[in-house]
């Protein structure tokens, strides 16, 4: 009986196909004839579409019908913004350490060993046609040299305009005697669950390929890309090479910057993320301004996640929000009237899911506005309105770079302050003595240092200041003991060297 339901089915569906055109013909018969509430009605509404049980009309949203509607293409947008997609090839110098470096009766027959050359491939988004492109800092990280080829063949050398590893974002700059195609950015926003998209990229380095696919979520976080932890995902086929590639909307506009793929096996499988446009055009802007590192605006105050013990204790009905660790004494938060314990809700009206939802928003914002905040304090709802500064430059400390034969030779340091921090992704409120920037063939960077980590101790010595950690590097010892302090965590190391 089963296969004979399917067989009927399949049957009624091949009449109705073969039908349609007679169908359609009657139906325009009948529109001048009274309103009879027999098959006429019925066969418009599987035509048009029906109401649905939200009040929403069908005719925006049914199932094709005739084959000119089943040969719509996505041709005409791929046209369209292709030509502003380019391909990012970038290079550097590998430093190869061999057994026999130092010693002369070795280096005479084998030689010193030789620096191998390292490349990697990605892609990148024209945005302004003065040749302004936006790219994945995974695909530049580290590179001593960095080429651009676009869709019609030219190559260019260019130029790195703005860098941020804590967002995962690149600006390049190449330039031309006549104006480059770009893609338009717009409201990632607006952007729903569902919404078609097109992902650009050259995967693989096969060459340029589109791929299309739907929003599959919004807001997601915690993937270990960046500490921006705001991502669209996405199922249009994203693949390695695919990074810093366009993700389009049916308007032809950006609403992405494909940046990475969940897989096991290297490959896709329908689970890729992008950066939101909203936050590429503030970084874009920024780039163009001129600016040494993206700002953020400053309020004073620290946030930390609202967990479902906290949500409890605070009377709210599900963890939500972001809630306040700590604020300072003289910054704008403190001023407006925002104090620890208290919970963010929404920010200029938009609902703050989590602590990741509320560092993109005010990514997103301008230094010198205002901003709008509605808070939970003491089981109260409250809105107020705090100004969006530049964080405090602090006092004007030197960067040193460390000498002397210590495990921190090589290491630019300085003392923090709250701009500082923000150019290195660090908590504004933390203190200390913390390295800047490391020389790439120092043994600061064969120990694993990294820009970001605070120097704590140095054999007994608390380091307080940055002339005091220089002093304690020409320490005339083999043993060293020292305490750094990386992402929350306190790390202990003894060594001989």
């Amino acid at each position: 009986m089963h296969f004979k339901r399917l067989f009927l089915v399949a049957l009624c569906a091949l009449a109705a196909f073969a039908a349609a055109p007679a169908v359609r013909q009657a139906l325009a018969e009948d529109a001048a004839k009274p309103a009879d509430p027999g098959l006429s009605d019925v066969l418009t509404d599987l035509l048009h579409g029906v109401e649905g049980e939200n009040g929403t009309s069908g005719p925006d949203k049914r199932v094709p019908f005739g084959r000119e509607e089943v040969q719509l293409s996505f041709a005409p947008l791929v046209k369209q913004t292709a030509p502003a997609v380019v391909n990012v090839y970038a290079s550097q110098t590998a430093k190869v350490t061999s057994p026999f470096d130092g010693d002369p009766f070795f280096e005479e027959f084998f030689g010193r060993a030789q620096p191998r050359a390292q490349s990697s491939l990605g892609s990148g988004v024209l945005v302004d046609p003065s040749g302004v492109i936006v790219t994945n800092f995974h695909v530049i990280k580290g590179a001593d040299e960095v080429k651009v080829a676009t869709a019609d063949g030219r190559e260019f050398t260019s130029k790195v305009m703005l860098k941020d590893e804590t967002l995962d974002l690149a600006v390049l700059k190449i330039t031309s005697d006549k104006p480059f195609p770009v893609i338009a950015i717009g409201d990632s926003d607006a952007l729903e669950v569902g919404d078609l998209l097109l992902a650009i990229g050259n995967p693989f380095g096969v060459g340029q390929t589109t791929t299309s696919g739907i929003v599959s979520a919004l807001a997601r976080s915690h993937i270990g890309v960046s500490d921006s932890g705001y991502f669209i995902q996405t199922d249009a086929a994203i693949n390695p090479g695919n990074s810093g590639g366009a993700l389009i909307n049916m308007g032809g506009q950006l609403v992405g910057i494909n940046t990475a793929i969940y897989s096991r096996s290297g490959g896709s499988i329908g689970i890729g993320f992008a950066i939101p446009a909203n936050m590429v055009r503030a970084f874009a802007d920024a780039a163009k301004a001129g600016l040494d590192f993206f700002e953020r605006p400053y309020i004073g105050a620290e946030f930390e996640a609202v967990t479902p013990q906290i949500a409890e204790s605070l009377g709210m009905e599900k963890p939500t929000g972001a809630l306040v660790s700590s604020v300072e004494e003289a910054g704008p938060a403190a001023k407006a009237g925002l104090k620890p314990g208290d919970v963010v809700l929404q920010l200029n009206g938009t609902t703050v899911e989590s602590i990741e939802a509320l560092d993109y928003r005010m990514a997103t914002l301008s230094i010198g506005a205002k901003a709008n905040f509605a808070i939970l304090s003491k089981g109260q709802q409250a809105t107020m309105e705090i100004a969006l500064e530049r964080a405090p430059e602090g006092a004007k400390a030197s960067e040193v770079t460390l000498h002397g034969r210590s495990p921190f030779s090589g290491a630019k340091v300085a003392e923090l302050s709250p701009r500082l921090a923000q150019r290195l992704g660090l908590r504004t409120d933390l203190k200390g003595v913390t390295v800047v920037d490391i020389n790439r063939d120092s043994p600061a960077a064969d120990f694993g240092f990294q820009p970001g980590d605070i120097v704590r101790e140095v054999n007994g010595t608390t380091v307080d200041t940055a002339a005091t950690l220089a002093q304690l590097s020409q320490q005339d010892t083999r043993w060293w003991r020292f305490t750094v302090e990386r992402g929350g965590q306190t790390l202990r190391q003894v060594l001989r060297y």
